[in-house]
């Protein structure tokens, strides 16, 4: 398989290529010069693989020569070593339960993996490789518990200062090793900016070998497709048009699902669930792509006002915007409406919505056909690590995992640094 840029579709990348470089020197995302139709027997045998089966399944399309298939199949049965239930919730929709993972949020899947990936590559080389990596939540922390302690990987984190919760601030603070933590005096949109600056920047490329950790990197994104399909296999109503609701913000997570889509999965439509930093909501309504300065919500993993998979959605679709609506609605919430539905849904059926999943259990009940339809919605984070939020809204504690417990107890280690690039950039060329 080769990849070519989103700015330059006349470019070929192999797979190493796209994962350590991240970024296309042009600024574009990589993107698959073709998405594989999978066979029927794939989808005949899906009900009885498990998610490490159905990831090395789909990756080896996409992977190649690259790494070996002894390798991909050690990778996937490493990485995909926990469980993704999906949880019945009401008659007719259930719930994909990301949060099963080490960090508790779906970005294990992308980050475990791409750790893997990367982790092949650097040994083959004679430099450390740095990653480069914006969160708004959940990112960071998946990222750097994935690469933690492997050689030949250094992981800065950039996140917004005092736009992350306390406990996904102190995942992404105290792990020490091979992992640093920035607090930017800014938004997840200047910390975005900032590491596409830095791949473009011919000192710091000299300087280091930079790649990045976020849905940018196909690495990341390509296994965000692999749990469509184990949703799929899990589900009992076959005999029903599927409907998959995806909380979004910087869309790789929805990427992933359309890629899944064009497999071949036999998903009806997608909705695109958001808080409100709606852009692609109200592109959907309108045909008009306008990034805007993100706002700040309850529901903080989703606060992005520019997302980078964009580009990539519409070199699905070929940038044809009546193809896009046939596959795509859109819907978008307050934080007061995210609140009465984690209520309600906590009264009626006694099952605890994140901020996150409840926006998508919103936009899933805006569009389900009960009658011809299933639903599924993604619960992207455990809602723990909102929980102040939740135990307020639903008026019951919340049981902390083990893990996010443990990160409570450990010191806060980061710098700060302001939003402008030049003193990121020094701060970077003096370590």
């Amino acid at each position: 398989m080769k990849y070519f840029s989103t700015n330059n579709k006349e470019l070929r990348y192999s797979f190493k290529e796209v994962v350590i470089k991240g970024l296309a020197p042009d600024k574009g995302l990589f993107f698959p010069i073709e998405i594989p139709k999978l066979s029927d027997q794939f989808f005949n045998e899906l009900p009885d693989k498990s998610l490490a089966e159905i990831g090395f399944e789909v990756a080896k399309h996409f992977v190649g020569e690259d790494i070996n298939e002894k390798e991909l199949k050690n990778i996937c049965q490493e990485v995909f070593n926990f469980p993704i239930p999906l949880v019945r919730v009401e008659e007719g929709v259930y719930s994909l339960e990301l949060f099963h993972g080490p960090t508790c949020a779906f970005k294990d899947v992308g980050a475990r993996f791409m750790s893997r990936c990367l982790g092949a590559f650097a040994k083959e080389s004679n430099k450390d490789v740095t990653i480069l990596v914006a969160t708004s939540g959940d990112t960071g922390s998946a990222v750097a518990n994935g690469f933690l302690g492997v050689e030949g990987v250094n992981v800065i984190i950039l996140y917004p200062k005092g736009k992350v919760s306390h406990i996904q601030e102190q995942q992404l603070t105290t792990m020490g090793q091979n992992i640093t933590a920035l607090e930017v005096e800014g938004t997840f949109d200047d910390c975005q900016a900032l590491v596409k600056e830095a791949f473009a920047n011919e000192d710091l490329n000299a300087e280091y070998k930079l790649t990045s950790a976020n849905s940018i990197n196909i690495a990341r994104l390509l296994p965000q497709s692999f749990y469509y399909f184990y949703a799929w296999a899990q589900l009992q109503e076959k005999n029903k048009e599927v409907v998959v609701s995806v909380p979004s913000g910087n869309y790789g997570n929805l990427t992933g699902g359309l890629l899944a889509k064009q497999m071949g999965l036999p998903i009806h439509n997608f909705v695109a669930a958001a808080n409100r930093n709606k852009i692609v909501p109200d592109y959907l309504d309108s045909g008009k792509y306008e990034p805007k300065p993100s706002v700040q919500t309850i529901s903080n993993a989703m606060d992005v006002g520019a997302p980078s998979n964009f580009s990539r959605m519409m070199e699905i679709y070929k940038e044809k915007y009546s193809d896009v609506i046939k596959d795509l609605k859109g819907a978008w919430y307050s934080d007061e409406e995210t609140k009465v539905i984690m209520k309600e849904v906590f009264d009626r059926e006694s099952y605890i919505l994140d901020p996150h999943g409840a926006v998508g259990y919103l936009g899933l009940n805006k569009y389900l056909n009960r009658e011809k339809q299933v639903g599924i919605f993604l619960e992207t984070a455990h809602p723990a690590k909102f929980k102040d939020i939740v135990e307020e809204v639903i008026e019951k504690e919340v049981e902390i995992p083990n893990y996010l417990q443990e990160c409570l107890q450990k010191e806060k280690k980061c710098d700060v640094i302001g939003k402008e690039f030049q003193e990121f950039k020094n701060y970077l060329l003096k370590q």
